[in-house]
């Protein structure tokens, strides 16, 4: 690929990973309508890297205390953190599971362009019901395991391309009473151990393959996704703080519409 196609690729995914907007709706557009060729394995890696440490780095206090808490729990101490990092971990299982057994089906079937426009609508739609009866009466600390775990598996939905990861979940915590900003971090947090399981995933598949990797291109591809990721988180928390989710459903319509107008 181009510099120019590494830098667009690698925003793309930078903002998509975390926006409630669906990745794989805004990256079957470059290579459908402008006929790039898939980035590569390589690109993939870097890209989750990038995103990946945006995210550990914009909570990375709360990610210190999270593994804190959680290695305390081993000597029998309990507290708020370690409660907090064992729901996200109990809640990855349902995603890493379907991720396991179910990655290839999707992958094989459910990358054509009339299912990512068709879900891109329809969770949009429901990211705006979630929205509009949000009764935000609840923070992070008032999550139960069950209510965990139910985000857990909305997560897992989201390998259905067109969902969007940080939009299913989102959307899963609105319905459970979070308030906005709490559902956005909970979900940020829950990504964590996800896109390293994929980053990981993908690296064992790097590993094994003899291809050549171009170390600039990933050089590029890790860098702006970090920035654009870091950028992304911040200023998604003030947007749905001031205009709620409206923004992004608008938007997931528009897209999925004229995803729907260009390839039927």
């Amino acid at each position: 690929m181009s510099t120019f196609e590494a830098i667009i690729l690698a925003l793309i995914q930078g903002l998509t990973e975390f926006l409630p907007i669906s990745s794989s709706a805004h990256l079957i557009l470059p290579s459908q309508v402008l006929g790039w060729r898939d980035q590569g394995l390589a690109f993939d890696v870097a890209v989750h890297v990038g995103t990946l440490a945006a995210v550990v780095f914009y909570y990375r206090q709360q990610v210190g205390e999270l593994i804190m808490g959680w290695l305390a729990s081993f000597r029998g101490r309990y507290n708020q953190s370690s409660r907090l990092a064992w729901f996200i971990i109990w809640a990855t299982v349902p995603a890493a599971l379907a991720g396991l057994f179910g990655n290839d089906l999707l992958e094989n079937y459910g990358r054509s362009a009339l299912v990512i426009a068709t879900t891109t609508i329809l969770f949009g739609l429901l990211l705006w019901y979630a929205d509009k009866r949000a009764t935000e009466h609840k923070n992070i600390a008032g999550l139960s395991l069950r209510q965990a775990m139910f985000i857990g598996i909305a997560q897992a939905i989201a390998l259905i391309p067109g969902t969007s990861r940080s939009g299913i979940t989102i959307t899963a915590g609105l319905l459970l009473g979070l308030n906005r900003t709490d559902a956005a971090k909970f979900s940020f947090l829950l990504s964590i151990p996800i896109i390293m399981l994929a980053g990981s995933y993908k690296g064992m598949q790097l590993a094994q393959q003899a291809e050549p990797v171009a170390w600039s291109m990933v050089l590029i591809g890790m860098l702006v996704s970090f920035v654009s990721a870091y950028l992304c988180i911040k200023l998604f928390l003030q947007v749905i703080e001031r205009m709620g989710m409206l923004p992004f459903v608008i938007y997931r319509l528009l897209l999925g519409a004229l995803l729907l107008v260009m390839f039927l």
